[in-house]
């Protein structure tokens, strides 16, 4: 995720102009200069010509009522971006509801979202509102919307289109006047030609489509934000950490990043933890073994990695065909794997891995 600013920070010195100027190996981050305000827009952290064209169009879309759809990989910080579009807007004042698609079985997610009447199902013991009428006159955040159950696409595309729906259970109406900003690290388009995803759903969606950059993309943010955190930890822990060598910068800015910001923030998490003195000690020999096998692969070795697609392909292709394609709940093929429900649709994505429609 992109990282929250705390409001202490923002108000401190400007950040050192070796940042801007000079290699990152010259010197090491002192964390007496903290982030500028500059650096620091609705807590997004970064100076990059990436993140800036991000906030342009945050700026931008934030004003109107119009449906935001952000793109973006796992980590990258969706959700920041969608508090930032509803802080800047008129309605700002009024409730950020959030619900996570992929988090909800699907059995309960129409309730989740649209509430259901008493008796609707069983368990239903009262009448219950859902997240659609919670955020009414605020805005609503949808996050993985890739993850809603097809027979539930179209009664979501008639409340962007109608702001009407009805409870579980109800035959009333229920009208709503909520703002509607989704987001997604699927691959959308793919998923309309397998017919996955409603194609009339899709383009209601994509009425603003805010592509938030991966961290490799942004990668002379990376001192910034290893800033951010280790101050953000060391003062958590009560830790005097207040050095990051020039080496440490180097290995960081270098790494690709598959998890993102929130692989970063777990990793310096981990170093301010290591650190028993004012320097940071930041486990760096496994990024760069990472990098040095990434670069074998992808420059000396190109069939070793296709075999290692293959075999990460087979084994998930076998993990659904014994689940009958569930992918998530409990005996789903997520848990078999041991992953999470998202993170197995994004390896799937990743690796061409689609149910054939018969």
């Amino acid at each position: 995720m992109i990282a929250t600013i705390d409001r202490s920070i923002s108000s401190r010195t400007t950040a050192p102009d070796y940042l801007l100027r000079r290699p990152v190996r010259s010197e090491a981050i002192s964390l007496e200069d903290k982030i500028h305000s500059q650096d620091n827009f609705q807590g997004i952290i970064g100076r990059s010509a990436a993140i800036r064209n991000s906030l342009r169009e945050i700026k931008v879309v934030a004003p109107t009522d119009s449906t935001v759809l952000i793109l973006g990989e796992t980590g990258t910080g969706k959700e920041l971006i969608a508090r930032a579009i509803h802080n800047l807007s008129p309605r700002h004042d009024r409730p950020f509801i959030k619900v996570n698609c992929a988090a909800i079985p699907a059995g309960l997610i129409e309730s989740e979202l649209f509430g259901h009447e008493r008796g609707a199902f069983t368990g239903a013991l009262n009448r219950r509102i859902g997240r659609f009428e919670m955020a009414d006159t605020g805005t609503l955040f949808l996050d993985e919307i890739g993850d809603i159950p097809c027979e539930l696409q179209p009664k979501l595309l008639r409340v962007l289109q109608e702001q009407e729906f009805e409870r579980v259970g109800a035959t009333q109406t229920t009208r709503v006047n909520a703002r509607i900003v989704a987001a997604t690290s699927r691959d959308l388009p793919r998923m309309v030609a397998e017919r996955e995803f409603r194609a009339d759903l899709y383009y209601r969606l994509n009425v603003f489509p805010l592509r938030v950059p991966a961290l490799r993309e942004r990668s002379e943010d990376i001192p910034l934000l290893v800033r951010y955190f280790v101050d953000l930890y060391a003062r958590k822990m009560e830790r005097d950490v207040t050095v990051v060598p020039p080496e440490t910068i180097e290995v960081l800015s270098r790494y690709t990043w598959p998890g993102n910001i929130r692989e970063l923030q777990n990793l310096i998490e981990r170093a301010v933890i290591l650190s028993s003195d004012s320097v940071l000690r930041c486990p760096l020999t496994e990024l760069k073994a990472a990098a040095v096998g990434s670069t074998v692969f992808d420059q000396n070795d190109s069939s070793n990695a296709k075999t290692l697609k293959d075999s990460q392909r087979e084994h998930i292709v076998q993990a659904l065909a014994e689940t009958n394609w569930i992918i998530g709940g409990p005996k789903g093929a997520a848990a078999r794997l041991g992953l999470q429900r998202t993170t197995l649709s994004a390896m799937m994505q990743r690796l061409g891995i689609f149910r054939m429609q018969v």
